[in-house]
């Protein structure tokens, strides 16, 4: 029995699942094939149902990765701000619990982090994951703006600055741990090791650790 025949039978689908079920397919041959290695009909049969039965919740595979990548937005949102806490116990500490969350997601939910950000969708014509990635993306942002509130008035850089310049440095080690073949470099770091120092530097340069911080408010 091949792995696709097991697949179908501990996943055939039941009434009143079918959503789920080609979900969980795409996520699964997502992890096998990538996020654009596969046709609508293959989630099909993956899913154990007929070519045509998709329709009834999905146009086309797109709306069907749409649904995915929502899904893992959401999941990555709630992730992020389970991690920054509101700030607590310090804003410097619940900023690198953050970035920490947002590396620990990709190594955990690959198949949604290959859904939300490598599928090529237009964002335009899925309203609802561009509000899925914009809530996640506001949990830096909200980050950015508290942090950014520690140094005195007038030394503070702009939070969304900060939030672009940080999800860069956080998505591009997320991806570049995330190959798995003989392409990428070998990196005598771990992935927590390197955001950590590179943060470290980006914050040091912005005036964070060579300025007093201002007393908080809050």
């Amino acid at each position: 029995m091949s792995w696709k025949d097991d697949y179908r039978r501990r996943r055939g689908y039941h009434h009143g699942n079918l959503r789920e079920a080609l979900i969980q397919a795409a996520l699964d041959l997502i992890s096998n094939k990538g996020p654009s290695g596969f046709t609508f009909a293959e989630a099909a049969r993956y899913a154990g149902v007929s070519p045509a039965a998709p329709y009834r919740h999905y146009r086309d595979r797109d709306a069907l990765m749409a649904d995915v990548a929502r899904r893992g937005f959401e999941q990555f949102a709630a992730t992020l701000a389970k991690a920054w806490d509101e700030g607590r116990p310090t804003p410097l500490a619940a900023f690198d619990r953050l970035g920490r969350a947002y590396l620990g997601f990709a190594r955990t939910e690959p198949a949604y982090f290959s859904a939300m950000f490598e599928a090529g969708l237009d964002l335009k014509n899925f309203p609802a994951v561009q509000d899925a990635a914009d809530s996640a993306f506001g949990v830096l942002r909200e980050a950015c703006e508290v942090l950014a509130a520690t140094l005195p008035p007038g030394q503070r850089p702009p939070a969304l600055m900060m939030a672009l310049h940080i999800w860069s440095l956080a998505h591009g080690i997320a991806s570049l741990f995330g190959r798995g073949d003989a392409a990428r470099r070998a990196i005598p770091m771990t992935p927590e090791e390197l955001l950590e120092a590179a943060t470290l530097v980006y914050l040091q340069g912005l005036g964070f650790g060579s300025t007093s911080p201002a007393p908080s408010t809050g």
